[in-house]
């Protein structure tokens, strides 16, 4: 299973946001730098609306949606690279995980310390982002000072390597994190094994206070992070307020529905977030229907057919023969397989065909 690690300063909402996905109170959040010291782990579901109505074709009671895993990693400081807080335990852990969900604070409360005095969240954005280049530009000149010495000696393969590296180099030298570095998929071949911490995938989570939820795209703090990771990140950012969230964690759906209408939200941010953090990864899903069950598995885009049978069992993707297969929205279109069926919207797709996301899929195979 994937991870995401949610990362950022101290008390900027990381374990109030952690316990609110996952639902859970596992992780302790206090009013103090480094109240998480070891990781949180949880498994997250996916919010998937058409599992719902897989559900009302099939007939059947039980829904088992998508998951992954999420992980709250210590709050981060300046000199992390160097080892000041919990540096060099919190960089192994960002480490450790797929992409990255950066929680930055959005909000002003005179009650809830700041790091550094004052609620800024581009500085903060570039606190972290430094700390994960500085400990990339280490791990990138160590490796060149070992191909180096093989370019020397007549190897193309180190030179080349050296080429690429000495650009990455220049790059997060200059301030651009590895993942906003323009690199073909061939030169990214040398870069993989680095495991560079700023070339993760990433999402910033905007934490506002409850009372901004509803008018966030109007909040400053807000509009100056959106335009910010997108223009120098390419990233993506979405708003949550971790104070709802951790509130809607003890009501019921109902409650927290009228809850958040009392706010004047349609929806938790949690959903979204959770939702975007997925595709983050490069995952989508497809489905599996039946009176036994409706379940939602998880694979990565572009998938075929075999490797998406094989999220299933490994004896499905090695004996596959076929899958039949119906377009989510045909099937709900139509309103049953049969007559999905007798419209010819269901069809048989050999080893070659790339799964979409919805697709409702039956395997054949023969082990």
């Amino acid at each position: 299973m994937l991870r995401a690690g949610i990362v950022g300063l101290p008390n900027v909402g990381k374990s109030t946001l952690f316990n609110a996905i996952t639902r859970t109170r596992k992780a302790e959040a206090a009013n103090y730098p480094f109240c998480t010291i070891e990781p949180n782990v949880g498994i997250v579901t996916v919010p998937d609306a058409r599992l719902a109505e897989l559900q009302r074709i099939a007939r059947t009671n039980v829904v088992i949606p998508a998951a992954i895993e999420f992980v709250d990693i210590a709050g981060l400081v300046a000199g992390a690279s160097q080892g000041e807080g919990l540096g060099n335990r919190f960089l192994t852990h960002v480490r450790e995980v797929d992409a990255i969900v950066q929680v930055v604070r959005c909000f002003d409360h005179a009650d809830v310390h700041h790091v550094s005095g004052s609620v800024d969240p581009v500085r903060d954005i570039d606190v972290i982002n430094t700390e994960l280049m500085l400990a990339d530009l280490e791990s990138v000149r160590k490796r060149r000072e070992r191909v180096g010495k093989d370019a020397k000696r007549g190897d193309k393969s180190a030179a080349a390597e050296d080429l690429v590296l000495e650009r990455v180099e220049a790059g997060l030298d200059g301030g651009k994190p590895a993942l906003a570095l323009a690199l073909s998929e061939d030169e990214r071949v040398f870069t993989r094994p680095l495991f560079l911490l700023s070339d993760k995938p990433t999402i910033f989570a905007c934490n506002v206070a409850e009372a901004d939820l509803a008018g966030a795209d109007a909040n400053p703090h807000v509009i100056a992070v959106r335009d910010y990771v997108r223009t120098h990140l390419a990233c993506d950012a979405v708003v949550i307020s971790a104070q709802i969230e951790s509130d809607l964690v003890d009501l019921s759906a109902e409650e927290a529905q009228a809850y958040l209408e009392a706010l004047g939200v349609a929806e938790s941010g949690i959903g979204a977030l959770i939702r975007a953090t997925y595709r983050l990864l490069g995952l989508q899903t497809y489905f599996t229907a039946g009176e036994k069950e409706v379940r939602a598995w998880t694979i990565h885009a572009g998938d075929t057919a075999p490797r998406a049978a094989g999220a299933i069992h490994s004896d499905f993707e090695r004996g596959f023969i076929k899958a039949e297969t119906v377009a989510y929205d045909d099937l709900v279109a139509c309103g049953s397989v049969a007559a999905a069926r007798e419209k010819g919207l269901y069809r048989m797709e050999g080893k070659d065909y790339v799964v979409a996301d919805g697709d409702v899929l039956l395997f054949k195979f023969n082990v």
